[in-house]
């Protein structure tokens, strides 16, 4: 026969202690309340106490913040570049369009005739990053990352912010090639800004200098004058800077003026060109009856 003896396990909440307990903890609960409301004696305690935790609150919290601002300074550097790659491609664009002051204030009047008298304008821009660089005495060129795909065709002007740089002499469809005005093979119709004067600028296979061979004895030009585009050709409108002339020698037994320019356009330090399209319609003139 099983005996059933009692459990002499005491029990946590068990026995007739328990609401003697609640209610010593209750009044130890609400003196304490009392206490600390009126005369603070809990404050100095509280803040050990926050001292205390204040190390393990960061080492818990301190991997989340090292990945957060990880995470913003990459996001702010991607922020960087973008707005440095725009500001450069606004810069070129806005450059382009300041470009011809210079020939405005000396020669306003002449070139307000040629823009009258010419139906070119700009009509949009491209910005062309140059990715290859062939500078030697005999081939003046350089290959740049726009192509036909991008509307890029042959004989395009290609500028920079200082002045005309080339044109396009081949397209494909994800690169073109440009010729430099210093390359033996370019020739530009350019004007003396000063005094209107035709001539042709060639290139001499040295990208810091033009040659102008057909300028006369009596040709008004001296050292410092500006050489703007002519608008002859078909390529280059009126009144894009080209060069400032250099030196002009003078030799009376020869027939012509011996007359260098440096290039304004920075054609060995260029990282990128500008590619830019005319408008192009000529009105063509009524047969007679």
């Amino acid at each position: 026969m099983t005996s059933h003896e009692p459990d002499s396990r005491p029990l946590l909440l068990g026995g007739p202690a328990l609401g003697l307990r609640l209610i010593v903890f209750a009044i130890m609960s609400a003196g304490l309340m009392v206490a600390d409301h009126r005369q603070h004696h809990l404050a100095v305690i509280r803040d050990w106490m926050s001292a205390a935790v204040y190390p393990f609150q960061w080492a818990v919290q301190a991997p989340l913040a090292a990945w957060t601002a990880t995470r913003e300074s990459f996001a702010s550097r991607a922020r960087i570049e973008a707005d440095n790659v725009r500001l450069a491609s606004d810069n070129l664009v806005l450059r382009l369009k300041l470009m011809r002051f210079e020939s405005l204030e000396q020669e306003n009047q002449r070139l307000r005739a040629a823009r009258e008298s010419s139906a070119r304008v700009v009509q949009r821009t491209l910005v062309a990053e140059i990715v290859r660089v062939d500078l030697d005495p005999f081939r003046q060129r350089v290959l740049v990352n726009k192509g036909s795909r991008d509307g890029v065709f042959r004989s395009q002007a290609a500028l920079d912010a200082n002045g005309i740089f080339g044109q396009v002499t081949r397209a494909g469809p994800v690169s073109a090639e440009v010729i430099l005005i210093s390359d033996p093979e370019h020739a530009i119709p350019v004007q003396i800004n000063r005094t209107g004067a035709r001539s042709i600028a060639l290139g001499t296979g040295r990208s810091g200098l033009l040659s102008l061979p057909y300028l006369p004895q009596n040709a008004d030009v001296v050292a410092g004058d500006l050489l703007v585009s002519s608008g002859l050709g078909g390529v280059y409108p009126p009144g894009y800077p080209v060069g400032r002339v250099t030196t002009v020698t003078r030799d009376p037994g020869q027939p012509l003026l011996a007359v260098e320019a440096e290039p304004l356009a920075a054609l060995d330090r260029d990282p990128e060109v500008l590619l830019v399209w005319f408008d192009n319609a000529v009105v063509e003139p009524e047969p007679e009856n």
